[in-house]
């Protein structure tokens, strides 16, 4: 059974629909990639899911459960996290707290203080960000902050995480240490649903992707799959 699934999901803007009549599915311990054009209505589905918007029509199931028109933080600790695509650290907080603040959020009970920090520390050092802990967020070059928003996601002890783009604007070095980690998110046993431009790393980590045009989907399939369709090549690889 699907982990995460969407049914006729859509979303207007004024008369303009972000996401048309768009049915996905995620099954449990997949990573599935989600790619298209600027502004063709990715981050806006993946809003939808985290109930950051509520759509104008269509059903999202997590784990079998209606989960359309739940508030977010309900949502969250079901076992649903997000990044978002322009980092949202809090800046002026240490590192350690940022991450600190997602166990206390996520946790089904209650947590100490030294618990907390028992398990955000367990986290910096699962995105390789132990030595900058007591840094405040704002002081972390993009990469290390894009990490530690993956940290403070995985801190709400989550079974599925939507990640929105965390290798944008990173060099080469940077993207093979990102996919590395997307691995090891998997291997916790953490399914994956991503948004990337970067096609060396959709093809390379992905079982499955999926391509929106225009707020409509229009391929889905293996890695392999998509690199050599046809409609794909044309709307989005240009090549």
């Amino acid at each position: 059974m699907p982990i995460l699934e969407g049914q006729g999901v859509t979303k207007y803007f004024g008369g303009l629909a972000a996401v048309s009549d768009v049915d996905f599915h995620v099954d449990q311990g997949e990573i599935v990639g989600l790619i298209g054009p600027n502004g063709a209505g990715k981050t806006t589905l993946f809003g939808l899911i985290s109930a950051a918007l509520v759509p104008n029509s269509g059903t999202i199931k997590f784990k079998g459960e209606n989960i359309t028109g739940l508030k977010p933080h309900i949502i969250c600790r079901m076992g649903l996290a997000r990044t978002f695509q322009s980092v949202k650290v809090f800046p002026d907080m240490p590192v350690i707290s940022n991450v600190t603040l997602g166990v206390h959020f996520g946790s089904r009970q209650k947590v100490t203080s030294a618990q907390a920090a028992q398990q955000a520390t367990r986290l910096l050092e699962f995105v390789d960000l132990s030595g900058r802990a007591t840094v405040p967020a704002k002081d972390l070059t993009l990469v290390n902050q894009k990490m530690l928003e993956v940290a403070r996601a995985l801190a709400t002890k989550p079974e599925i995480i939507l990640l929105d783009e965390i290798m944008a604007g990173l060099n080469s070095t940077e993207i093979a240490q990102s996919m590395e980690l997307v691995s090891k998110i998997r291997a916790q046993g953490i399914t994956i649903f991503m948004i990337e431009h970067v096609m060396k790393a959709i093809m390379s980590v992905c079982d499955r992707i999926m391509v929106l045009d225009h707020g409509k989907k229009i391929a889905e399939g293996t890695p392999q799959e998509i690199a050599t369709s046809k409609t794909v090549v044309e709307v989005y690889l240009g090549e």
